[in-house]
């Protein structure tokens, strides 16, 4: 395996359509964009392996809640053996308008419980990030509630453009480079 790209979201039908979710919709893309499909690859998550660019690529949705998306990453990353630069981490991004879509490597965990989750497991946040912009809540106090509250169809119709947009990133941060990827997508 030379990539791992993971998305964060929770497990359940209630959760499906929610902020907190956009990275779980970012693996169904790749899914159906490669013909793929999901099983169960540890005891928790689930997996798949598609091609991209020559690239072997390993897709996996934890199936922890978020707080605990550690634990399948750090499985998964153990019985691969994929150094952390090759890990691609897709997740929801409070700290940035909805639907924008940006991509980094490391850097702060702005409060996000998966984020700190798997940091705590790896050891390190020199992972890739794909973050896709989700609104700030009003008021702070009220940042759980508004990740896991159902989207309108309005937030719905620009969330879906965002997630294929990260899914570009994800590919184009596989077949030519991260900075490709980031001089794309930060700049449409």
């Amino acid at each position: 395996m030379d990539f791992i790209v993971v998305g964060l979201g929770n497990p359940g039908k209630e959760y499906e359509r929610t902020r907190h979710n956009v990275g779980f919709s970012v693996i169904d893309i790749l899914c159906s964009r490669y013909g793929s499909k999901l099983k169960k690859e540890t005891p928790n998550s689930l997996a798949t392996s598609i091609v991209i660019s020559g690239k072997k690529v390993l897709l996996v949705k934890p199936t922890t809640y978020m707080n605990e998306s550690g634990i399948s990453v750090g499985e998964v990353i153990r019985r691969y053996k994929i150094p952390i630069e090759n890990l691609i981490v897709v997740q929801d991004e409070l700290d940035l308008e909805l639907g924008i879509v940006r991509l980094k490597v490391g850097g702060g965990l702005a409060g996000h419980n998966g984020l700190k989750s798997i940091k705590q497991h790896l050891k390190s946040d020199l992972f890739i990030r794909v973050r896709i912009g989700v609104d700030k809540p009003a008021h702070k106090s009220r940042g759980a509630s508004h990740v896991l509250k159902p989207m309108s169809k309005k937030e719905l119709e620009i969330v879906d453009v965002a997630c294929e947009r990260a899914a570009d990133g994800v590919e184009q941060t596989i077949s030519q480079s991260l900075e490709v990827a980031m001089q794309t997508i930060h700049s449409s």
